[in-house]
């Protein structure tokens, strides 16, 4: 079985699906490795370094396609909303391909896959099951995110983030707000501590509120309780819009006294919630920064511009996309090691299986005989039913 890794084509994308570190794994599981010329360079692995862990290397993308019965990408068609439909034509039937899909925002791409024949994996559908944890590249993508996410706030922040005591006098700590305690917001606090900030954050799961103190955040609680807050897996539930706009004024105080807001509240499939309205960040002060890690799908923050900076009131507001892209070498390493144990999983005696009764197979899996073939992407497909009497 041959495994093939082409270039990310997005435009300034830098990650690669494969490091040369996660080769022995897979050749003693008796695959064949091929990846395209410089894919992995952006990320600090040149090709010598896949070479000499038993690699070949393909010239050209159309190469690797060609060649491989598996292929690994970061951002597939779907996610890649620039060049990935250009890979269409490139995959054929039977064809596996493996890596960030956005089945959930883009379900129609996830249809002309299908159409293809290949047998398509989103790694983002990933279930939240114990034996499923070193293939959560979802948790991967997000931790990389959290910490840069401080890093961008700490060095546009017109102040520095830890007590210090000078000569000059004391200087006080700056005052980090983060919003959605997930993976990314999680290691936004964890990182944040490390620099010396005092860190505060929300969530509106109170199961949130002993992992936020485990990495020495204070959990803001606020006089409002959410109705089934976290799903099966999880992950936050909506709320309906009296709860985000009594929430958002309970909020605002808090907001109010930050110096940094980072946001990182999402829920799977949908828009953003709106957390942090126009007002509240003219109630913070000038200087102040907000970063708001769910602007590709919307944004938690009303000012954002999706993937700009701006200035509101003073305050800065940076809604990048893709900032797992920015620290490439370890993002690549982290999700290289989940696409491997995940592909290892699926190899039985040197081939492919796909068991739908393995709930791992069955919740990524999405696209097979020329079908879209996930529940939950066919229901986002199917037209709504009238309703009785229309």
């Amino acid at each position: 079985m041959i495994i093939g890794v082409p270039k990310e084509s997005f435009p300034g994308e830098r990650r690669v699906a494969l490091v040369p570190t996660a080769l022995p794994a897979l050749l003693k599981a008796g695959c064949e490795i091929i990846v395209e010329a410089d894919a992995g360079v952006a990320a600090g692995w040149p090709d010598a370094a896949y070479t000499e862990k038993g690699a070949k290397i393909a010239s050209s993308r159309e190469e690797v396609f060609g060649r491989a019965d598996v292929v690994f990408q970061v951002l597939c068609h779907g996610a890649n909303d620039r060049t990935g439909h250009d890979d269409l034509k490139l995959l054929r039937r039977d064809q596996f391909l493996v890596g960030f899909l956005r089945p959930l925002g883009s379900p129609e791409t996830v249809q002309e896959i299908a159409a293809t024949g290949a047998i398509a994996f989103a790694i983002e559908l990933m279930p939240r099951i114990t034996r499923a944890q070193p293939m959560d590249a979802l948790s991967s993508m997000a931790t990389v995110c959290g910490y840069k996410a401080v890093l961008v706030a700490a060095d546009t922040l017109p102040r520095m983030l830890p007590m210090l005591v000078t000569a000059a006098g004391t200087i006080s700590p700056a005052r980090v707000l983060v919003v959605g305690a997930g993976v990314a917001g999680l290691q936004a606090i964890a990182t944040a501590r490390r620099l010396g900030a005092v860190v505060s954050a929300y969530d509106i799961r109170p199961a949130a509120k002993e992992q936020v103190q485990s990495v020495g955040g204070r959990f803001v609680e606020l006089e409002i309780e959410a109705q089934d807050a976290q799903d099966s897996r999880g992950y936050a539930r909506a709320q309906d819009e009296n709860f985000y706009r009594r929430q958002s004024e309970l909020l605002a105080r808090v907001v109010a006294e930050s110096d940094v807001v980072i946001t990182a509240a999402v829920v799977p499939g949908k828009k953003a919630p709106v957390l942090v309205t126009r007002e509240m960040v003219a109630g913070m002060a000038p200087g102040s920064v907000i970063v708001d890690l769910a602007a590709e799908r919307g944004g938690n923050c009303e000012a954002t511009v999706p993937n700009q900076v701006t200035v509101y009131h003073g305050v800065t507001i940076i809604g990048f996309f893709n900032l797992a892209s920015s620290t490439p070498n370890h993002a690549s390493l982290m999700y290289a090691r989940n696409l491997t144990a995940f592909i290892l999983h699926l190899i039985k005696d040197g081939k492919i299986i796909v068991n739908m009764d393995d709930e791992i197979t069955r919740e990524t899996l999405v696209t097979r005989g020329g079908e879209v073939v996930h529940p939950r992407v066919r229901d986002l497909l199917s037209p709504h039913p009238e309703q009785p009497g229309a």
